[in-house]
């Protein structure tokens, strides 16, 4: 019978298996470090209890007060608020009217006490100037403390009687009020025809400045009421001058528009209201 002879020689690996089982022992580090560890779920807060709560935005200013936009002029936020661009300019230390800056903040209501222009202030420029566009550029006046006005009271002008107007030109209704299209009522005429003061007060504008509305006349009656009277061929009477009810004050004209006519505007504390409830 034949013997089965073992071998007692010890064993010994080759250099190449070795070198392998390293290899598979370093992917198994690798796949192990590589398995994100788990985490705690974040937590969901209901906010449900805040929906409808009024969140203050980073534009809002107090009463009484405007930030300007880009495209803004002065003269068109005076319009706007019912009040002379010069006041406005006075109010805010304003020397250049053609030039404000974007976000500045403006006062748009008498301040307590008297108004006192500390500084000449600088006429308007007609609209087809290149400085019309004045929130494009830098301002050279003094931008207006945004600390002291979030604190500054408003004052609150008393409510004036009911104005009584008279026609400021004899003519057809073209176009009637509408809102938010049309500020005002367009009036028919022919070339030179009279522009008469709708009612008594001071003119605070007379010029071209105001895109869209030519040679445009602005008369402040009291607190609350002002009218306009645009596209005029000329103009009879300057800033600063006191008219009476029916004074002749312009020429009707087509500046600024497509036909001879008046646009005429009726502005109660600086919102466009329908004047034809106003004309007598």
């Amino acid at each position: 019978m034949s013997k089965l002879i073992i071998s007692q020689a010890p064993f010994t690996m080759p250099a190449n298996g070795l070198r392998a089982l390293l290899v598979f022992a370093l992917v198994l580090c690798l796949v192990a470090c590589s398995t994100p560890p788990r985490t705690k779920q974040a937590t969901i807060t209901d906010r449900s209890s805040t929906i409808g709560a009024t969140v203050p935005t980073p534009d809002a200013v107090p009463p009484g007060f405007y930030r300007v936009k880009r495209g803004d002029t002065l003269l068109r936020i005076a319009l706007d608020n019912g009040q002379s661009y010069r006041d406005i300019a006075a109010w805010n230390n304003i020397t250049d009217p053609n030039v404000i800056e974007v976000d500045q903040v403006l006062r748009v209501s008498p301040p307590p006490g008297p108004r006192v222009a500390t500084k000449p202030i600088e006429p308007l420029k007609p609209a087809d100037s290149k400085d019309t566009k004045a929130a494009d550029k830098k301002a050279a006046s003094k931008k207006t403390d945004e600390k002291e006005t979030a604190v500054a009271e408003s004052k609150v002008d008393a409510v004036d009687p009911p104005i009584k107007l008279s026609w400021p030109a004899k003519g057809k209704v073209v176009e009637e009020f509408s809102e938010g299209k049309n500020k005002g009522i367009d009036i028919a005429g022919k070339l030179g025809e009279p522009i008469q003061a709708a009612s008594d007060g001071k003119v605070v504008y007379a010029g071209n400045s105001l895109r869209g509305y030519g040679n445009l006349v602005i008369v402040k009656h009291d607190n609350t009421y002002l009218t306009a009277y645009a596209h005029n061929r000329s103009l009879l009477v300057k800033e600063g001058d006191t008219v009476r009810k029916g004074q002749r004050i312009a020429e009707m004209g087509d500046s600024d528009a497509n036909m001879v006519k008046l646009h005429f505007e009726l502005r109660v504390n600086g919102k466009p209201v329908n004047p034809m409830q106003f004309l007598q």
